[in-house]
């Protein structure tokens, strides 16, 4: 019984971790009007700049995604934890947008080390028999430290002093503190080798995979796009469109898609696997639809509605989709399986957004949203009457 309750408090804390450092990746999303006022840039520069996260996040998935399956969780997490310090110097010392970059490019780097090193971590830091719970751990920490980052700086930067710097100051301490707990907690790799023997993860897609892949990777690219629309152009869209001016709402707005997000996967428990992904793709269709709504009519009340449904929908397609591909993927191929998987993924934080912010100058704010919400509509769509046409290959 006392190893089960420092088995939970060792997980606990290891969830703690990973929460601060997901939270710096979000940080700085109410505070992109800031940094516009300041430097003078557009709404496309915006998006450029939020990109710049996901090219990292790749990088570090394609190059050393096993690094900690090598050299131990701890040292991967550690180093993790050094780029989102490396990223919080960056915003503080901003005199240009090219610090802006910088502080993403880390930011992203810090993701990549965590999501899956962190994820395994929680979860071999649990007590036998412990699995389910860790890995509703690993889930809240990852999504809830995602949507505690645009909460905490927009609360900061709205009612405290100096809004580009305090959130990053509060951030560097809560990494500290983080780092000296990480040290504290025991590594779980028993069999570690020296950093040469970690190799880049070239992507793969065995045939057997390919039938489920295909859903599973739209319904992830437009969950994660969606995310990237709300973390990039929602605070603009909120301060243009609605005169919504306070920092600390744009800031629960975006959190709340990533809160949903997290009740989404809790609730793949219920509905089970099967049905997940389907069920995740209407969600997903109904948040689009609610954003489509809030642009056209200028309503906050859809615009919240779109966050908590779309992220619902993000949550539960994306669970779904990992466990499908997961369990069609032969054991030696999962974990490049898995890797091509995020790949998509966070290709959709990038490649719509940037697209987004290309139409932003002919076409404004609005309308640029619009064509982003009719593609992946027809996305999701595709995806949602591939499943129902053949349920039992999407399924198996």
């Amino acid at each position: 019984m006392t190893g089960d309750r420092r088995g939970w408090r060792q997980c606990s804390v290891g969830g703690a971790v990973f929460a601060v450092c997901m939270a710096g990746t979000t940080l700085p999303t109410p505070l992109y009007g800031l940094y516009q006022e300041k430097f003078g840039f557009s709404e496309l520069t915006v998006t450029v700049v939020y990109a710049v996260y996901a090219l990292g996040v790749i990088g570090v998935l394609l190059l050393a995604g096993n690094a900690s399956d090598v050299v131990g969780r701890r040292p991967v997490l550690l180093a993790g934890l050094g780029f989102a310090l490396a990223s919080a110097v960056c915003f503080l010392c901003a005199v240009g947008l090219g610090w802006l970059y910088a502080g993403r490019l880390f930011s992203g780097l810090s993701a990549g080390l965590f999501t899956g090193a962190a994820t395994a971590y929680v979860m071999e830091l649990a007590p036998d028999g412990g699995t389910s719970r860790a890995t509703f751990v690993a889930t809240a920490a990852n999504m809830g430290g995602l949507g505690c980052g645009p909460l905490l700086a927009g609360v900061l930067a709205q009612y405290a002093v100096w809004p580009l710097y305090l959130p990053f100051i509060v951030h560097m301490a809560l990494v500290a503190v983080s780092a000296v707990a990480l040290v504290r907690l025991p590594e779980t790799v028993r069999e570690r080798r020296p950093l040469a023997a970690v190799r880049p993860q070239r992507p793969g897609l065995p045939r057997q995979v390919r039938a489920v892949f295909g859903p599973a990777a739209i319904a992830s690219f437009v969950g994660f796009a969606l995310f990237g629309v709300f973390t990039s152009v929602s605070p603009a869209f909120l301060s243009q469109s609605l005169g919504v001016d306070n920092r600390a709402v744009s800031g629960l707005v975006v959190a709340l898609a990533f809160f949903a997000s997290t009740a989404g996967q809790l609730a793949v428990g219920r509905v089970g696997v099967e049905r997940s992904l389907p069920l995740g793709c209407a969600g997903l269709f109904a948040g689009l639809a609610l954003l489509a709504g809030a642009l056209r009519w200028d309503l906050l009340a859809l615009v919240v509605l779109s966050a908590i449904v779309g992220g619902a929908g993000q949550g539960m397609a994306f669970r779904g989709a990992l466990s499908a591909v997961a369990a069609a993927s032969p054991a030696d191929r999962r974990a490049s399986v898995i890797s091509t998987l995020f790949v998509v993924a966070y290709a959709g934080i990038s490649v719509p957004v940037i697209g987004v912010g290309l139409l932003t100058g002919p076409i404004g704010l609005e309308g640029a949203g619009l064509v982003f919400i009719a593609c992946m509509a027809v996305l999701v769509s595709t995806a949602a009457v591939y499943l129902l046409r053949r349920p039992e290959r999407a399924a198996t």
